[in-house]
């Protein structure tokens, strides 16, 4: 429970940081290039989920988060391998954006890249958090599956 909270906890923190920065230095809109044609800091405020579905739907949102975080607590004890740092990020990207849909109205969005042409959704550090444990906690349950938890591969 210990990593769970720590890793969380750490995500929590410096997604908040990085999102009072944006709030502090840029309007909504402002944009500045880091890398020409590829990525860019870009504040914008999104109050829908990912690729702002649901826009404008702050209390289904709301519920929806405290329902996810319910449904991921039940797959954390059925996880047998108990990957606890990787569902303490994925705790930490989750509350990251809920604490913006709570107290912000919708969530600070910054990271915006432009990947072979394509303008791609602009997105946070705590929606990174989601993707990354989510992608490695499905490859290690997949890898487990696979080779048994008593291989060491």
């Amino acid at each position: 429970m210990k990593k769970i909270i720590t890793s969380g906890v750490i995500c929590v923190i410096i997604d908040q940081i990085i999102k009072a920065l944006i709030i502090n230095f840029y309007n909504i809109g402002e944009s500045t290039t880091i890398i020409k044609n590829f990525f860019s800091i870009t504040y914008v405020q999104n109050n829908g989920a990912a690729f702002s579905i649901l826009s404008g739907n702050r209390v289904l949102l709301i519920g929806i988060t405290i329902i996810a975080v319910l449904c991921i607590y039940y797959f954390l004890i059925k996880d047998e391998k108990k990957n606890l740092v990787l569902y303490g990020i994925l705790y930490g990207g989750i509350i990251g954006n809920f604490i913006d849909r709570i107290f912000r109205e919708s969530v600070v969005d910054f990271l915006d890249f432009k990947i072979f042409g394509y303008n791609f959704p602009i997105f946070n550090f705590a929606d990174i958090c989601i993707v990354v444990s989510i992608l490695l906690i499905i490859f290690f349950s997949i890898k487990e599956a696979l080779y048994g938890k008593n291989r060491n591969k």
